[in-house]
């Protein structure tokens, strides 16, 4: 078996956890005094660790989930030079042998879940009554239908 496909191990899973706590507490203190970042909340949706534990990757959101009006590099670019500031916190919060490396990265999975049902509201309000492939409408008088007159 591939070792790369294996899902993260639970030490993988509980330290991205605890930097991933550590990480909001940080930017929720205001502890970052970068101007592009004061101007907007944001969310640390999930932290990944490398299986060797030396890496650690950030996935951020502005506050409110959605990238409308800000891009990805607006909040990333601050982080990552920010980087090294917060690795002395983590290092002072969240104990561990080794504090990875952070890299910052936006999480796109709440535009990629509007898209997605977008696109099923689409396709649920171009099904009609018309389309031959619909169910056909009820009839709207309950009882016996009436059949062909003898």
């Amino acid at each position: 078996m591939n070792k790369r496909s294996q899902e993260p191990t639970q030490r993988q899973l509980r330290v991205g956890e605890e930097i991933r706590h550590a990480l909001a507490m940080i930017i929720e203190r205001g502890e970052l005094r970068d101007p592009e970042l004061a101007s907007m909340p944001i969310t640390v949706t999930e932290v990944r660790a490398s299986p060797d534990l030396k890496f650690a990757t950030a996935f951020v959101i502005p506050l409110g989930g959605s990238w409308a009006g800000a891009s990805g590099s607006s909040i990333v670019a601050p982080l990552d030079r920010a980087a090294s500031f917060l690795r002395r916190r983590i290092g002072e919060l969240v104990r561990l042998r080794y504090v990875p490396k952070l890299r910052f990265e936006p999480d796109r999975t709440y535009d990629y879940a509007q898209h997605i049902d977008g696109i099923l509201q689409e396709a649920l309000a171009g099904t009609s009554v018309t389309d031959p492939n619909a169910d056909p409408e009820p009839d709207p008088k309950p009882g016996p239908k009436p059949g062909p007159e003898d």
